[in-house]
């Protein structure tokens, strides 16, 4: 058991009251959870400011409180460090009462708004079937080699994180491959994290409900690169126009990958249908199973970050040429009798919905129609809603504005800010159904055999969140049932 001196190491202390030669049993940042023995940290929330809860952590048995005012009435057999900042002392701390384990791995983060899940999967797989040992952080799941353990959010609170990243050095993971959100960045949920690399996508408009600006969303995102450390590596999409801002104050290693122009992992496209991607990567031909451009780059991003990680450039290829991706990523099923071609993907943001709907044209061979399934979700970026329908309808040869997750607003206003945004000439293509599975449902009857259907935003989620209540509901599963039911 740790004591609290030892936890306290490297923080950015202002003041002590009290001892901290106590042993501390657990850290927590929720007061509900404090114990006997506990360092309760009053971290300020988006939502929740902790300081409210002191008092109650107090009462439950928290021998240490953590934050950055000090309460005006100090309680007896306590002891209160004041911190500069509790959230990135929250980081700190929880490495350290946890041994540091992201010190004994080789972490690799991946940022960007689209492919964090993919890359970070691909990545997973890839170097789990080149034989080592792996973990998985990811919005999907978190991965412990065969274990999987659902994943809550992107990236978990960094008590919980660092507890997981222990649980995968004491299973004997060499490499761990993490999806790092925006979010997780500003928050400091990964403060105190030794990265060996880090890979950026691409930036395109999406959690501005959070950010307020787009220029404050990038900054968020390049801080994670500002960090790494000079032993690191920082790969960059050079085909991003904000690719090389990510890396203009990094110490570590720089490193680019393209399609366009020459980089340092160059790829170009040579086939891209339904069977796959077939990739000039460097001066190899290779075949993948992954479809689509935005695909192209996943795997360059994959390749680069592998062999900057030292692995033998051919066996990387090998391996990665028979690699699947995440679920819910551009994933395609296709009816039996009237050879309709349905994909689920997690599209939920305007590029990433125009790139899906992009990949879908390429593989089109003749008059096939595009018929979409769309929505947005409640309490989020409102700004990207008109955007979205915009982008469904110019694309789309018929557009069905559908429910996401709306949680605490009404699913039919979302809509109507989606329809907003829609050219008048194309509302024509448009219908609005706000029940999810009838507008899926209405999808499948309209379509001609080998029509494609697209049911984008919410992928690989197993739920519909509807006034704060989660209710089973699969885009694929919903699929797979109904053209059961329309084809007997």
């Amino acid at each position: 058991m740790k004591t609290l001196r030892d936890i306290l190491y490297n923080v950015s202390i202002q003041a002590v009251h009290g001892n901290t030669d106590i042993a501390i049993h657990a850290l927590t940042t929720d007061s509900r959870s404090v114990g006997s023995g506990d360092a309760f940290i009053a971290v300020k929330g988006v939502h929740v400011d902790g300081h409210v809860y002191i008092e109650k952590a107090i009462a439950l048995g928290a021998a240490a409180v953590i934050c950055e005012t000090l309460p005006e009435q100090l309680a007896e057999n306590v002891c209160y460090v004041q911190v500069a900042n509790s959230a990135n002392s929250s980081g700190i701390m929880a490495g350290n009462f946890y041994d540091n384990p992201s010190h004994k791995i080789q972490l690799v983060g991946v940022t960007g708004t689209n492919g964090k899940t993919t890359i970070a999967t691909l990545l997973f797989r890839l170097f789990t079937k080149l034989g080592y040992h792996c973990g998985l952080l990811s919005t999907v799941q978190n991965q412990i080699g065969d274990t999987v353990i659902p994943a809550t959010h992107t990236t978990p609170d960094p008590i919980n994180l660092n507890a997981l990243l222990a649980q995968m050095v004491a299973d004997g993971c060499l490499y761990v491959f993490m999806e790092v959100s925006s979010h997780a960045i500003h928050q400091q949920r990964i403060a105190g994290l030794k990265f060996a690399g880090g890979i950026f996508s691409n930036i395109t408009h999406d959690h501005l409900d959070y950010h307020k600006t787009f220029d404050e969303y990038i900054r968020v995102k390049k801080s994670f690169f500002d960090n790494l450390p000079t032993g690191a590596f920082a790969i960059t999409n050079l085909d991003d126009k904000r690719g090389m801002v990510m890396l203009q104050n990094t110490k570590a290693k720089k490193a680019t990958y393209s399609l366009r122009t020459l980089a340092d992992f160059k790829g170009k496209i040579l086939e891209n249908n339904l069977t796959g991607l077939v990739m000039l990567v460097g001066d190899t031909e290779v075949h993948f199973r992954l479809i689509g451009e935005f695909n192209a780059y996943n795997l360059l991003a994959v390749y680069g970050a592998a062999v900057l990680l030292g692995i033998d450039k051919a066996k990387v290829l090998q391996a990665l040429s028979d690699t699947t991706g995440a679920e819910g990523r551009f994933d395609y099923i296709i009816s039996d009798k009237e050879q309709i071609i349905a994909i689920v993907d997690y599209a939920h943001t305007p590029d990433a919905l125009k790139n899906v709907l992009a990949t879908i044209k390429n593989l089109r061979k003749g008059n096939e129609q595009v018929i979409t399934v769309v929505g947005c979700g409640g309490d989020r970026d409102t700004t990207k809603r008109p955007v979205m329908g915009d982008v469904a309808a110019e694309n789309s040869d018929r557009v069905i504005l559908t429910s996401d997750n709306p949680r605490s607003e009404d699913p039919a206003e979302i809509i109507r800010e989606m329809e907003a945004g829609i050219p008048v000439h194309l509302k024509k293509k448009t219908i609005s159904i706000t029940d999810r599975k009838e507008a899926i449902k209405t999808a499948l009857s309209l379509a001609n055999p080998e029509d494609i259907i697209l049911v984008a935003g919410k992928g690989h989620e197993k739920y519909q969140e509807i006034k704060g209540v989660k209710h089973h509901f699969d885009d694929k599963e919903v699929l797979l049932e109904l053209m059961k039911t329309l084809e007997k």
